[in-house]
């Protein structure tokens, strides 16, 4: 038996369920990282650098979202792993560049071979006009709560 979809039960499972995905998504990269010695976390910092490499420590944090004590612990440990190194501004000391290494280059086919596979796996099942709906719904969602939480940052200064 089909059950009726009910409006405000599936409003109030949307909080549960990202968590959801984000915790098993974590879980999925931490075991797929753990051979090389990186966390789930530093997986979008890495990803990032491929993109653009020497990047501001201050910009990764802005850009992740991650505050500067937690980016700070990352890039140590991708540091103390060879993967990065951090060069300071020669004009402002007091800010640090972050490259990758030619050991954080050699990630690059991984890195971007598990971030398809993870791709798949999430989009399993979906046709095309749903992985592009969904992609645009996520995105969409992601925008409204980083908005909210400016404002609120805002409304606190």
């Amino acid at each position: 038996m089909k059950e009726k979809f009910d409006r405000k039960k599936h409003h109030e499972s949307i909080g549960r369920n990202v968590s959801h995905l984000f915790r098993s998504m974590n879980i999925y990269l931490s075991k797929e990282l753990e051979p090389y010695g990186i966390g789930s976390g530093q997986f979008p910092l890495f990803m990032h650098l491929m993109h653009h490499d020497g990047v501001r420590q201050e910009t990764l944090a802005s850009l992740l979202k991650y505050d500067k004590a937690t980016i700070t612990r990352s890039i140590t440990r991708l540091e103390d792993m060879g993967y990065v190194i951090r060069k300071r501004d020669p004009i402002d000391k007091r800010v640090y560049y972050v490259h990758l290494t030619d050991k954080g280059e050699n990630m690059r086919n991984v890195l971007f071979g598990l971030r398809s596979k993870l791709n798949a796996i999430l989009l399993r099942g979906f046709d095309q006009e749903e992985q592009e709906l969904f992609s645009s719904m996520l995105e969409k969602a992601a925008m409204n709560i980083a908005s909210e939480n400016e404002m609120y940052k805002v409304s606190n200064e």
